[in-house]
């Protein structure tokens, strides 16, 4: 047995992934405990909780290690789902996720399982806790070794005090060893598929439905961004997000050989979504963007000059930036080259190499298209 003041927590979801996690630790002789979230207890579109803890408890008893649920129906609701619905409201594109991670899942059940006595919290993030290269004796957050599931993204809300209690034991695996070594020891959920889910409410939760749930329709005009003209009818510009090419119904309208259309801004104020035809149009580009609720996560604040790598939103590849402005809770940059789809709402995150430097939420994206044109405020 791992010595040590106490034992320690892996977060079990009933995936394979936190599954491997827990095995893993309990390989190297640790005294481990899972500890499962449960921050839904009403229906929902989707499979909201589904039979996840059931996966956990088979879990459990096949690893010989004790599991418990813990609720935080409550805390959800108030500290996740009303500032994400909040969001919607104003027109932007939240990322529920990123704020479960600060406020749940790294807030409220880290506090409940040291609290317990437990050394440090272990999930099944792919992302990497090494030094930090320049302040001694702390750590840094780094990418998964496996590219195409490295979850960096989602975590950099993470200040370094919390990055000490925490373990990510499968940010060196790429995915396909962990459902290797899983079926090899026979972990009772080594077969069962990735999903995506909203932050533990469900495993496959479909998001538009869900909204739907707690967000009126607001019926408005779907116009050109080119010459305003009026194509169609929207069902409230809450339910769209910038890029977004499905669900428009604008079959059959449009100039040929242009392509389809895709949702360039919105005003909220009077219910107007502006499309514009067309992958390439220029309205669809920003310059540069505002981000505000920063956490420099790597407990640095970049100087003004300094040339980044940054995501603004989750798989896409890293674009150049140049910081114009940043400080403790705000951040101001310029792209190298103009980006496609930024989306207010949504995660910047900040990369040096591979280092995670910091995060914040998208406020205001700079699009050169909109500049002099006769619109009203956009989103």
């Amino acid at each position: 047995m791992k010595s040590g003041s106490g034992w320690v927590a892996v977060a079990l979801s009933g995936g394979v992934d936190s599954s491997v996690v827990a095995y893993l630790l309990r390989r190297e002789g640790y005294d481990v405990r899972g500890v499962h979230m449960r921050n839904w207890d009403a229906p929902c579109a989707g499979t909201c909780g589904g039979n996840a803890f059931a996966d956990v408890r088979r879990v459990g008893e096949f690893l010989g290690v004790p599991v418990e649920e813990v609720r935080f129906v409550e805390a959800f609701r108030e500290r996740v789902l009303a500032p994400v619905l909040d969001a919607y409201r104003k027109g932007f594109t939240p990322n529920p996720d990123v704020l479960c991670n600060r406020e749940i899942k790294f807030g409220l059940l880290l506090e409940y399982v040291l609290a317990r006595g437990a050394e440090f919290l272990a999930t099944g993030h792919y992302a990497r806790l090494l030094p930090h290269p320049r302040r001694a004796g702390a750590l840094a957050l780094y990418k998964g070794v496996d590219e195409t599931k490295d979850q960096s993204y989602f975590l950099y809300a993470l200040s370094p005090d919390v990055l000490s209690f925490l373990r990510f034991p499968l940010g060196t695996w790429r995915k396909r060893e962990v459902r290797a070594l899983a079926r090899s020891v026979g972990l009772p959920t080594a077969e069962k598929p990735d999903s995506v889910g909203l932050c533990f409410v469900g495993r496959e939760v479909d998001m538009l439905p869900f909204l739907r749930a707690f967000l009126p329709e607001a019926p408005g005009e779907i116009r050109d961004v080119d010459d305003g003209e009026v194509l169609g009818v929207h069902e409230g510009v809450h339910f769209y997000t910038h890029g977004q090419r499905k669900g428009l119904r604008l079959g059959g309208r449009g100039r040929e050989k242009r392509g389809p259309w895709y949702v360039a801004a919105k005003d909220v104020e009077r219910q107007i979504l502006y499309v514009a035809q067309g992958r390439e149009h220029p309205s669809l580009f920003a310059s540069g963007v505002e981000a505000e609720e920063v956490v420099w996560t790597a407990g640095e604040i970049p100087a003004p000059g300094v040339r980044l790598a940054a995501r603004t939103r989750y798989r896409q590849r890293e674009a150049e930036v140049v910081i114009l402005a940043a400080d403790e809770n705000r951040v101001t940059l310029r792209f190298a080259k103009p980006q496609w789809a930024v989306t207010p709402g949504q995660a910047l995150v900040l990369y040096e190499g591979e280092m995670v430097v910091g995060g914040a939420t998208i406020v205001n994206v700079e699009r050169p298209f909109f500049a002099g044109r006769p619109f009203g405020p956009l989103v």
